[in-house]
This record gives C-alpha cells, sequence and structure tokens, in this order.
C-alpha cells in the first residue's frame, strides 16, 4: 500500500511538472493513459526506497506503541533477530529492484521518451476564441466576435487566406458560419453565409503602375482547412535508444570503453 501511494505522490509531482505540455492538446485517453504508465515505471527505483522505509517506520512504530517490543525485548530476543525478517525482505526487494532497472526500466524508458516527445510536440486543439485572431491553423488565420452558445454557429467571421504566402491580400468576411469537421476528421469545414470576399492581385507594371481588385458577393462559401498537422504522430522508438536511461549495465559499460578508446586514439 505504501508503494502505491508513494508512486501516486510522484506522478502527481510528474503531472504538476509537465502539465504545460499536456493540456490543450487534444490527446486521446489512451495515449494520457499510455504515458502515465511509462511515467510510474520510471518512478519506481524512487518509490521503492521511500516505500520500504515508510512501510517499517509504520510497523516498529505500531509495534513500540502497543509495548510489543517491549514484550519481545522482556522475553529475550535481541534487536537483531526482531529485524532479521525485514533484512530479509530488504535484501529481497534489493535484488528485485536491482533487476527492473537494469532490464525492464530502460525499455521501458525507451517507450517513454518517444511517447512524450510525440506529445510535447503535437500541435495544441484548435479552439477559436470570441475576439481575437486564431493562428493555430495552417495557411489561415480566423477571427469570430461571438460563437453560438449550444451550437457551431460563428458570427461576424473574417478570414485571411495564407496559402500563397502573398500576406494578407485575400480576406473573407460573413455575417454568420457553421464549423465542423468532416465524417474522416481530416479537414475543417467552414460553411460561411452572406458574405464577401476582397481579394489584391499583384502590381501590373505597364505605362502606369495598377494594383488590381476584385470583390465577390456571396450567399454560401465553404472553405476546407487541412487537420493533417493535428493529427498525433508517434515518433520512431529507434531514435531514443542510444541515450544513457536507455541503456542496462553492460552496455554502459560498453559504451564507456568505446568512448575512452576513441578519446585515446583522438590523442
Amino acid at each position: 500500500m505504501t508503494f502505491f501511494i508513494c508512486v501516486f505522490i510522484l506522478l502527481m509531482q510528474f503531472l504538476w511538472k509537465y502539465i504545460d505540455d499536456l493540456v490543450g492538446k487534444g490527446l486521446e485517453w489512451n495515449i494520457v493513459v499510455e504515458l502515465l504508465l511509462y511515467a510510474s515505471f520510471g518512478l519506481v527505483p524512487l518509490a521503492f526506497p521511500l516505500a520500504m522505509l515508510l512501510a517499517s517506520i509504520m510497523t516498529f512504530g505500531n509495534l513500540g506503541e502497543n509495548y510489543e517490543l517491549v514484550a519481545m525485548k522482556a522475553s529475550g530476543i535481541s534487536l537483531f533477530r526482531i529485524m532479521r525478517p525485514l533484512l530479509v525482505i530488504a535484501f529481497i526487494l534489493t535484488a528485485i529492484a536491482f533487476y527492473f532497472s537494469n532490464n525492464i526500466l530502460p525499455k521501458t524508458n525507451i517507450e517513454f521518451y518517444a511517447l512524450f516527445s510525440s506529445v510535447k510536440q503535437q500541435k495544441p486543439e484548435m479552439v477559436i476564441k470570441e475576439g481575437v485572431f486564431t493562428n493555430d491553423m495552417p495557411d489561415y488565420s480566423i477571427k469570430v466576435e461571438r460563437k453560438g452558445k449550444n451550437n457551431n454557429m460563428l458570427y461576424d467571421v473574417m478570414i485571411y487566406d495564407h496559402s500563397n504566402n502573398d500576406g494578407n491580400v485575400n480576406v473573407t468576411i460573413a455575417d454568420s458560419g457553421k464549423m465542423e469537421l468532416t465524417e474522416d476528421k481530416k479537414f475543417m469545414s467552414i460553411t460561411l453565409f452572406n458574405g464577401q470576399n476582397y481579394t489584391e492581385d499583384k502590381e501590373k507594371r505597364g505605362s502606369e503602375r495598377r494594383y488590381p481588385f476584385r470583390r465577390e458577393l456571396f450567399k454560401k462559401e465553404v472553405i476546407n482547412i487541412s487537420m493533417l498537422d493535428f493529427e498525433f504522430n508517434r515518433k520512431d522508438e529507434t531514435l531514443f535508444k542510444h541515450g544513457a536511461r536507455a541503456m542496462n549495465i553492460g552496455q554502459l559499460t560498453h559504451q564507456s570503453d568505446s568512448m575512452f578508446s576513441d578519446y585515446n586514439l583522438s590523442l
């Protein structure tokens, strides 16, 4: 029980430290659970000695509070004999902890760092706020004055199209719109109603400089925005196999010998 309590406390510390990298990413629950599971495995070497210490203090404190230690000492039982079962369990747990840290934890660290690195590079979930421009979507900048409270309606919409990298030369204004994901969840479909599209073309040189301007009125217009950049992409685990935390004692010894040999050759 004390071991799981220690793991839980340390896991809460991990969440508090990296909460900014997890919140608002639109991650599925299985990704979050997998990440916390790998993080829990990484905390086992820290939780083992804390749990052993806490359990020992609670056990002998309870024995001392009920005068059971006094009774055992009065019966001629030495303190070493009283603590011998605890020492045996401590040696067994030490061997288990060493095996876990040397054989299981390196593999778990590879999985954890690959997944955590993927989570950190995941783009935040697309959230359109009222009254400000949202630039999370690729090639588009969107501003909405008001959103529907119980639906996905948008009001007083302004959209800048930057797909051609020409600056703010293409803007669409509409009095209302509707935003929804397509069935395959690969595109965000924005349907605009009763609006205008303003486009400034490139400068045309001639006898005099001209800047063509085009305005189009529409009752309904649909804009499809790709959501591929918002999909979760898991990194290749082989990229993290050469880290120190991903090696056991044998691999670390071999790596240190190779580095020492290379250092001597460089001299």
